[in-house]
């Protein structure tokens, strides 16, 4: 934090970026011209680069200055949303619990045994969010942190879950057939995930490496998050990488079908992480969660 700007700086920037024009963000400001361009100036100077092409009429934001503002924006919509959910809840008196998890967890592990946990604690809202970063972590207004990794976390207090493994999953139709044709992993249509949030995540590449199986660069479909591919999946279009915490339920039901002997664990698993002194209902929660890891 020693090199961030003062928050002035940044609420007067945003102000004209959203504008378009000094006078206008002074007039929404309440504040003068001068005052804009000086502020203007002085985070240009913090930053290192210019923000605003001046030599365009009228004039108009630079790469930094796009990439910046975008920044901006959010930062201070999420710090806004934030206040007024802390507002919300101190006049509700409501008791609530907010998880922190990937969207794969929430959809496929968490949300489905929610009803349990509410049927046990009907007086206890559970907030659940999935960080755009795909890497859960214990930020102010987070109760409980559910992580997939090799633990060592730093902030808070972590225990393990349950222990992680993946295997290669489809459509029940689609794997029989494969076999019955005698199609080898090396020769299937592979459904890929891949996105710059998620490389701390194994994929086939490495899958293949860990079984020893050779496979030609490239080919399969690709998508930016695990719930995509999980339908394409559905669908009978590929075969994906299953994580237990995420396709179990899906193989249990039939939807999906695991591939003979396929298994294998990377030593990772899953980590619920909470402060070091949690609340009454974080600790309801958290205990409620290692019933369901059993």
């Amino acid at each position: 934090m020693d090199h961030f700007p003062p928050l002035r700086l940044l609420v007067t920037f945003e102000a004209l970026s959203r504008h378009g024009s000094m006078r206008e963000a002074a007039a929404r400001l309440n504040v003068t011209q001068p005052a804009v361009s000086q502020a203007l100036r002085a985070l240009e100077d913090h930053v290192g680069v210019p923000l605003l092409d001046r030599s365009t009429r009228p004039t108009r934001l630079t790469e930094a200055g796009e990439l910046l503002a975008r920044a901006v924006r959010e930062g201070l919509g999420r710090i806004s949303a934030t206040l007024e959910d802390i507002r919300a809840l101190h006049a509700s008196g409501e008791r609530q619990v907010t998880v922190s998890c990937t969207l794969g967890m929430a959809t496929y592990w968490l949300m489905p045994r929610l009803p349990e946990f509410y049927a046990a604690h009907p007086e206890v809202t559970v907030n659940v969010q999935a960080p755009a970063t795909d890497l859960p972590v214990m930020t102010p207004g987070v109760d409980v942190a559910l992580r997939y990794g090799s633990g060592g976390w730093r902030e808070g207090r972590s225990e393990k879950l349950f222990d992680e493994e993946i295997c290669p999953v489809g459509a029940p139709a689609l794997v029989e057939r494969l076999l019955a044709e005698g199609t080898g992993l090396d020769r299937a249509h592979l459904i890929h995930v891949r996105s710059p949030h998620n490389q701390h995540w194994a994929g086939w590449e490495d899958y293949f490496q860990a079984r020893d199986i050779s496979r030609p660069k490239g080919g399969g479909q690709v998508f930016n998050n695990y719930v995509q591919a999980a339908q394409a999946v559905y669908d009978g279009r590929g075969l994906m990488l299953g994580w237990q915490s995420i396709t179990a339920r899906a193989e249990r039901e039939g939807a999906l079908q695991r591939w003979p002997d396929g298994a294998i664990s990377l030593g990772t698993a899953y980590y619920v992480t909470t402060p070091t002194v949690p609340s009454q209902d974080t600790r309801s929660f958290t205990d409620w969660l290692k019933t369901q890891a059993v």
